[in-house]
């Protein structure tokens, strides 16, 4: 099978990495990384080439439609349409949704006006969780204690300061209390699977302190998301959704990823995003048992009938990220401890190197080129030995300012 993965980052190489043991995998853009592990990347527009099958990575394209014009073209696409794609571009729209299709979530209100979204604020206690309506790229969310705080922020993103025309409407929410996962769902218009459950780590720093980030490390399985819990999201959450899709005359074909927040009184919705998760992709792909492009191809050609099947094994990323990230990260540090093929100078078993943000300068030397640099994957028997191995790989891996959260996985080991 000939596959195209779309996207630059390090969810599409763990994506094309996957897609490679059995497939033939074009990236495009891709990275440096990527061509280094040997993975074939071009500039072409994925509308100028053919293939089997395409799979979109980041949200951005899907939100403006690519996958509906490569549909128009007759290919075969993952990834759902632009109607579809409004679940993550407008989070207004999902909360609306999620009403229509009585899917258990926080309270909120959606708001162009400060003042009139400052009073819901007043209303609910804390914490406090306001949201852009739009993109951004996983930073647009703040949850804070802050009152005062929390003012700032509606003030900030309804101004145009701090997210553009992506904060001119922004969701407040009630804060939600409990242990918060990720599971990600495989969807081709009529069916719904689950993949393994995640977690993520989206603070910036030790004991999820600091600002929201696009994530600083995962681990899967998660063990707290019992199957019987698995269940009961499917069957509370996703399949009334794909239910109010399909009302709505919307074929999604692709992977819905539902952020759950384990509560006391059940499972709740926190969002939902479009495509696959980063940095959960990086845990979620190396685990598959099944093969990867088979089921991709199913979900976006309507065929299908499973949920995959998956190692018996634990995986856990670690993401090393540039100083300043994720408001201002520096760029250009020559990054040491690989090799000529962008993965570990001195290999750790189990372990691989996932580009997210590098690049290539006229030396050779692999640097520093986004805010997100590298995430390094374990796999293992357990989750405390990936968590181990892991860490133990991403000490290897330096460069000036480096930032690394040293708690990934701690909890559950």
């Amino acid at each position: 099978m000939r596959c195209v993965v779309v996207g630059a980052g390090a969810r599409e190489h763990a994506l094309a990495w996957g897609l490679a043991h059995s497939a033939q995998v074009t990236v495009t853009p891709g990275n440096d990384g990527m061509r280094a592990a040997g993975l074939f990347c071009t500039s072409a527009s994925p509308l100028d080439l053919t293939a089997d099958l395409f799979v979109i990575g980041p949200e951005t394209p899907l939100v403006a439609g690519l996958a509906d014009r490569l549909r128009a073209q007759g290919k075969i696409v993952f990834g759902p349409n632009e109607d579809g794609a409004r679940l993550e571009g407008s989070k207004a729209y999902m909360k609306e949704l999620l009403a229509a299709a009585n899917v258990p979530t926080a309270d909120f209100g959606t708001f162009d006006n400060p003042d009139e979204a400052i009073a819901l604020l007043r209303r609910f206690s804390p914490p406090y969780v306001i949201k852009t309506d739009g993109l951004a790229a996983g930073k647009g969310v703040l949850v804070t204690t802050s009152l005062a705080e929390a003012e700032a922020d509606v003030r900030a993103k309804l101004s145009g300061d701090a997210f553009g025309d992506a904060g001119s409407r922004v969701v407040i929410e009630e804060g939600l209390a409990g242990e918060e996962c990720s599971l990600l769902v495989l969807c081709d218009g009529e069916r719904a699977v689950p993949l393994v459950p995640a977690q993520d780590f989206k603070r910036a720093g030790d004991g999820d302190r600091g600002p929201n980030t696009g994530g600083m490390g995962a681990l899967a399985p998660l063990s707290v998301m019992t199957p019987a819990l698995v269940n009961q999201v499917m069957h509370d959450i996703v399949e009334p959704t794909m239910r109010e899709l399909r009302r709505q005359g919307i074929e999604y074909r692709g992977v819905l990823y539902a952020g759950i927040m384990l509560t006391s009184s059940g499972p709740k919705l926190l969002e939902y995003n479009v495509r696959f998760g980063d940095p959960e992709t990086e845990v979620i792909v190396p685990l598959f048992a099944d093969d990867l492009s088979e089921i991709l191809f199913a979900a976006a050609n309507g065929t299908l009938t499973e949920p995959p099947r998956f190692s018996t094994q634990a995986a856990v990323t670690v993401v090393l990220a540039a100083e300043g990230y994720p408001t201002s990260p520096r760029y250009g540090e020559i990054i040491s401890g690989l090799g000529e093929d962008g993965q570990l100078r001195d290999p750790v078993d189990g372990v691989t190197v996932f580009h997210a943000g590098t690049r290539r300068n006229e030396q050779g030397d692999f640097v520093t080129a986004g805010g997100r640099v590298l995430t390094i994957t374990a796999v293992a028997d357990s989750v405390e030995s990936a968590r181990d191995q892991a860490y133990r790989a991403a000490t290897t891996v330096t460069f000036p300012g480096r930032v690394m959260r040293t708690d990934i996985a701690r909890s559950v080991v």
